[in-house]
């Protein structure tokens, strides 16, 4: 029996936990929002200077990366439309499909799997390291709410800069796509982006836009949630930094299949 009841033991255990941390994220949004809105009538307001610094961290540190990423993506989406619609002689669907699929899909995806990497890591490691080192409990000893200090400068910028970097994602890709579509298609990069233009519409670029909304903050919360349940010191830093990283990627990916699913039905 006791073979049987062990490992039922520690699924329960860890459900129980995943809910536990389900409940600690949703507390830090609720406690983030509340500071947003009235900490400035209670003495605790949240700093445009901390949101600032968050947001060059976040957003402008990361455009290199993101668009290498970007252009990279964009020359293999050319590549494999090509060739796959060159099979059913609709070539001339490729400007529609990489169009489509960069701006509904890809852009914000790839941005979000960047940021995850690396500013929910950078989360996780730098508030762990506070809280290792009981900074987080002497902030809230000399009167400064930690929620309010560190976690809503974070979702804010988290939120308003992947958006942003996904409107460069989605432009740095469709320049990658058409400088290899120029050739097979034999059309001119002006060309290219003003077939595509006339054949996107709001909708295709609001669904990204709206899927970056929930992925930065998805982000945010994984990064500080884990950061604020670190124990055992170094090693449990390092631990979280790397839970943060598997967590937020996980996320994105699921809650993009739902994003998917219902808006393409």
């Amino acid at each position: 029996m006791e073979a049987i009841f062990t490992p039922l033991e520690r699924i329960g255990r860890r459900v129980v936990a995943s809910i536990g941390e389900l409940g600690f994220g949703a507390m830090l949004l609720l406690e983030s929002l509340w500071y947003l809105a009235v900490g400035w009538r209670i003495g605790q307001p949240v700093r445009l200077r901390m949101i600032f610094e968050q947001m060059r961290q976040i957003g402008v540190d990361a455009i290199p990366i993101v668009c290498l990423l970007a252009l990279t993506i964009g020359v293999m989406l050319g590549i494999q439309f090509v060739a796959a619609l060159a099979e059913f002689g609709a070539q001339s669907q490729v400007v529609m499909a990489a169009g489509k699929s960069i701006t509904r899909e890809f852009g914000a995806l790839i941005t979000g799997i960047v940021v995850a990497g690396r500013s929910g890591s950078s989360l996780a490691a730098r508030l762990g390291s506070m809280v290792v080192s009981q900074e987080v409990d002497a902030l809230a000893v000399i009167g400064i709410e930690p929620v309010r200090y560190l976690v809503a400068p974070a979702l804010v910028a988290m939120v308003v800069m992947l958006p942003v970097l996904t409107i460069l994602a989605d432009a740095v890709a469709l320049l990658g796509a058409g400088l290899y579509t120029m050739g097979p298609l034999d059309i001119s990069l002006a060309g290219y982006f003003v077939q595509t233009l006339d054949l996107l519409v709001m909708r295709d670029l609001w669904e990204g836009l709206s899927k970056s909304l929930v992925f930065g903050t998805l982000i945010a919360l994984i990064g500080t949630s884990v950061g604020f349940s670190v124990t055992g010191g170094a090693e449990g830093v390092g631990r979280a930094t790397t839970r943060a990283v598997v967590l937020s990627i996980s996320a994105l990916v699921i809650a993009d299949m739902l994003f998917s699913f219902f808006l393409n039905r």
